[in-house]
């Protein structure tokens, strides 16, 4: 009897292996091991149907690897291999495989609706890679998504949250990305030519199996109300993505707000992309923006290295207040993101060159470097809680931020139109600490213009949906302010730009109140013209405002 009892468990499970199923909103397949030719096909609903033999499965297995050309993929440069990269991923993801693409190839993506998912270690290595966007079924699917097979969780029972608590009242099988959400409360309620009604408040950090909060990225919302809590366990071993170069055929579509993401989507945690190339070709007068070609979210340590991208060309469209606007195109986007650094990573256009948008978006996050980056774009939308850019160059579009935390600027060459822009949408807002080291500073990328270090806006009429700050403290320490290309009557660099010109005496009043700055701190600030450093053309608002000079 239990002879029976264990073949039939034997065979049970023979079944489940064999026809095991992984199945999500991007991903429908069907993985078989049977004794026929390892082959892949598309039933009439779209769903991938992968045999694999006995044998192959037998040898994939002893190797540690499987190419996309054992399941099929030509790379040609001509015929469609999503479907064969797709099944590869799907079957290595099934047995822990590394993937490998064949050295040399040239794998041809057309527009169908189908999402090749990356579970395990994918080396790209030199083959090419031709994302065709010019007829596309979805644009809303991802190409790659590199993804967990952890499954998130809600938490209960957790009412409330206060700024920088250290610990919260729940026990967790791991380590966790916390994600929480109040719906009744609106923040980023965004004012100017893009004005919308604001987002539900929402934060992100990381707990460990105690409840303890990782202070490095602190809660940095009071939430009297929760609507909604979410624990994702964090993978331990890092997911490595080297090697490949993409190139892009832009998409022809109307010029409007209808963000194209055919693209790698990362959503887990733990990953490394190092030596990666994304080139585009084939935008002409009009075109769809892009929401990042390396798009990551909801996870945390996630690190882009040694890796070439490129800035979109510039499209207008009608913004929602019924004027024109240009539109956002962004190669690389991070939102709800932690610890996320971009390292020795540069860009295939001239990150001066006005015609192509700056090449990154952020959006709830915390703690994003920049080392060694020649990019043309920093910014944070809504909200980054500690950013550095260090040992990098920023062309025209600089960097623009809000948020909290210290904003740390090194050994770093500036070329926008100020040092630092406080994003004017969002209440140029920045709750905690500024500092400035070892840089250069080049306003307008050399064009004639006046110089000013940190530029922004604030009338105190509108209601962001929360209190807006300026820096507590900045700290400016040798700064070399390149203003040799200036105007005529030029009177010298300032510190503020005029964030409100009608605020020139007692009698006007916020209604949404300014928090100022306090305390600034110069030390060897030089200027090519030889004028000296002032605080701002508009004295009275920042008549407060304590300047030592070491």
């Amino acid at each position: 009897m239990m002879k029976y009892m264990l073949i039939l468990f034997l065979f049970l499970n023979g079944v489940i292996v064999a026809r095991g199923q992984t199945k999500g909103p991007l991903e429908d397949v069907v993985i078989t091991s049977e004794k026929k030719k390892t082959q892949v096909r598309t039933n009439e609903n779209g769903e991938l149907h992968i045999n694999v033999s006995p044998k192959d499965v037998h040898k994939f297995k002893a190797i540690g690897w499987v190419h996309y050309s054992d399941f099929g993929a030509r790379g040609d440069g001509k015929t469609d291999d999503i479907d064969a990269i797709a099944a590869t991923h799907a079957f290595a993801n099934r047995h822990g495989l590394l993937v490998k693409a064949d050295e040399g190839a040239t794998y041809y993506i057309g527009g169908k609706e189908r999402t090749a998912i990356i579970q395990t270690d994918t080396d790209f290595g030199t083959a090419d890679f031709i994302i065709d966007d010019t007829q596309v079924q979805n644009r809303r699917a991802f190409i790659f998504k590199v993804s967990s097979s952890l499954r998130p969780f809600k938490l209960e029972k957790i009412p409330s949250l206060k700024r920088n608590q250290k610990k919260i009242d729940v026990s967790l099988p791991r380590t966790c990305l916390i994600t929480v959400t109040n719906s009744q409360v609106k923040h980023y309620i965004r004012f100017g030519l893009n004005q919308d009604n604001g987002s539900p408040q929402t934060d992100i950090f990381v707990v460990d199996e105690n409840g303890n909060v990782d202070m490095d990225a602190p809660i940095v919302w009071d939430f009297d109300r929760i609507t909604d809590i979410t624990a994702l366990p964090i993978d331990k071993k890092t997911l490595n993505i080297t090697g490949g170069r993409f190139t892009t055929i832009a998409n022809k579509a109307e010029s409007k707000y209808t963000y194209y993401n055919r693209n790698i989507a990362i959503r887990r945690s733990n990953v490394l992309v190092n030596g990666l190339e994304h080139h585009v070709t084939g935008e002409g007068d009009h075109g769809a923006p892009y929401g990042g070609f390396i798009n990551i979210s909801n996870c945390t340590y996630v690190t882009v290295k040694n890796s070439i991208l490129t800035g979109h060309k510039t499209y207008r469209t009608i913004g929602s207040a019924g004027k024109p606007v240009s539109m956002g195109s962004y190669d690389i986007s991070v939102s709800r993101a932690l610890n996320v650094s971009f390292m020795n990573c540069s860009q295939t256009n001239d990150i001066n060159d006005r015609s192509y948008w700056g090449i990154l978006s952020s959006n709830y996050c915390k703690n994003l470097l920049y080392d060694n980056c020649t990019l043309s774009r920093f910014d944070a939308h809504k909200g980054v809680a500690n950013a550095t850019i260090r040992n990098s160059t920023l062309g025209h579009m600089g960097i623009n931020a809000i948020g909290s935390g210290t904003l740390t600027v090194e050994n770093s060459t500036i070329r926008g139109r100020s040092l630092i822009n406080l994003r004017s949408d969002y209440g140029s807002t920045w709750q905690g600490k500024l500092v400035i080291r070892n840089c250069i500073f080049v306003p307008e990328g050399g064009r004639q213009t006046s110089a000013t270090l940190i530029s922004g806006s604030y009338s105190g009429q509108h209601d962001f949906g929360y209190t807006c700050y300026m820096p507590e403290q900045i700290i400016i320490k040798n700064l070399h302010i390149d203003d040799s290309n200036h105007p005529e009557d030029y009177q010298g660099p300032v510190i503020f730009k005029n964030f409100n010109p009608q605020m020139t005496d007692d009698s006007y009043q916020e209604k949404f109140p300014y928090v100022k700055t306090r305390k600034i701190t110069l030390s060897n600030v030089t200027t090519v013209s030889g004028k000296a450093l002032k605080l701002s053309d508009n004295l009275f608002m920042f008549k407060d405002v304590k300047v030592d000079t070491d």
